[in-house]
């Protein structure tokens, strides 16, 4: 059995994305539960009417589904306010409140998908649609995704220039690592604050993560870079939540 190991790695930031494609909330902390992601991350993601998602009789579906970052770059300008207490889902442009919706009122949300119709030059009508207890992120199943800043670093060295974190859309942001060695922790488990997880997989990166996530521009080719400096395109970690607890800003990191 191997012994547990304490890195010199703390969490720097803690991020859901509530609505699939839609900007980042930063928490100061999050409870996770086994089994489940992040509470309220990908809860919703955004439908073309008359495509495959079925409102009656709702499943997980791959992203090509809904709009999303790797198609829909424009969605990167749009940022989110959730307050799931008021039951409030709100969109800002450039710090401006542009619509507003309710999730507790039969078609509460009309305002927020008619904007984003209108911002996105849709021809058809959005509809922002979950599927209750389950994640609408690229996995089916209910996952953290995991980034070490070091190796969004090594990116950016190869790359020429600064890459932004939040290209990858991850979770957790770890601080304090080497490069890449993430890579070597699928199988192993990691405790941070209460909670422990499982790293299950690395993640393979696709066309969102040329998107700078602050312009909305399709301004670096990521995957092509990670395939030609590094021989693979892979950037961060997926892992299972396996016991319970709450993770924190600032907690350190145990290698199990």
């Amino acid at each position: 059995m191997r012994a547990a190991r304490p890195l010199s790695i703390t969490v720097a930031e803690i991020l859901r994305y509530p609505v699939k494609g839609l900007g980042a909330e930063t928490l100061g902390e999050a409870a996770l539960v086994p089994g489940e992601g992040l509470a309220n991350d990908r809860r919703f993601a955004i439908a073309h009417s008359g495509g495959a998602f079925d409102a009656d009789n709702p499943e997980w579906l791959p992203k090509r589904n809904f709009l999303n970052l790797m198609t829909d770059e424009k969605l990167a300008g749009l940022r989110l306010i959730f307050e799931q207490e008021q039951g409030l889902l709100a969109l800002t442009v450039s710090g401006e409140r542009v619509a507003e919706g309710r999730l507790d009122k039969p078609s509460g949300l009309a305002p927020v998908e008619r904007f984003i119709e209108s911002f996105m030059a849709e021809k058809g009508s959005l509809r922002i649609v979950q599927v209750p207890g389950r994640m609408l992120s690229d996995s089916p199943q209910g996952l953290v995704s995991i980034i070490n800043t070091a190796s969004v670093r090594d990116i950016g060295r190869a790359a020429g220039r600064a890459v932004d974190p939040r290209r990858f859309r991850a979770n957790i942001h770890l601080e304090g690592g080497t490069p890449w060695e993430e890579r070597d922790w699928p199988g192993r488990s990691l405790r941070i604050g209460a909670a422990e997880l499982r790293v299950v997989d690395p993640i393979n990166r696709c066309a969102a993560t040329c998107v700078d996530p602050e312009t909305a521009a399709r301004d670096m080719n990521v995957p092509r870079i990670l395939k030609r400096a590094f021989g693979h395109v892979e950037t961060g970690v997926y892992a299972e939540v396996t016991e319970p607890g709450t993770i924190r800003k600032g907690d350190q990191v145990v290698l199990i």
